[in-house]
């Protein structure tokens, strides 16, 4: 994307919604976010991260990450990586599961790329993948995403022990 989106998207009536900016966000609290949000998409790599490893990346000061409350309990988040003073990354963006079908989608992404392009780049990147919501390029692309390019990889889904180390955490 390499102008702001022009696509207007308001909050659904009678959705109550809160989005706050995460500061020195608890690694437990990012994974679980990471967790249910990504879990049917096989948000993978973080989960995975030792926990040195992991503050490193979320709280880096080129790293931003709200959070969407609904009826105060979350329901999604959108991380924004500065890569360069031209380039802002959607990294991750997403609604769990009892948030979704309920409009939100339009809005929540348009609150991500409005928030990306208050830091002023050039652009403003995100990757997607077949493994991603079936909605996802179809939503990125209305809101003004171009495709630029087209790769394949292979991902190791989450196994038990994986599983049972992140119901450990505290």
């Amino acid at each position: 994307m390499s102008a702001p989106s022009r696509v207007h998207a308001a909050l659904p009536m009678n959705v109550q919604a809160a989005l706050m900016r995460a500061k020195s966000m608890p690694l437990h609290f990012y994974r679980y976010l990471q967790y249910r949000v990504g879990r049917d998409y096989h948000w993978v790599y973080r989960l995975r991260m030792d926990d040195d490893t992991l503050s490193g990346v979320i709280h880096d000061p080129a790293t931003s990450i709200d959070v969407l409350y609904l009826d105060g309990a979350p329901a999604g988040f959108f991380e924004l990586k500065r890569e360069n003073d031209t380039t802002v990354d959607l990294a991750y963006f997403g609604l769990m599961a009892h948030a979704q079908g309920r409009g939100l989608g339009k809005w929540f992404l348009r609150q991500a790329i409005d928030t990306a392009w208050a830091f002023e780049p050039e652009r403003v990147t995100v990757n997607t993948c077949t493994l991603d919501h079936h909605a996802a390029l179809r939503l990125y692309q209305k809101m003004g995403f171009s495709p630029t390019g087209q790769s394949e990889t292979f991902i190791h889904p989450l196994t038990d022990r994986d599983h049972v180390r992140l119901a450990k955490l505290p």
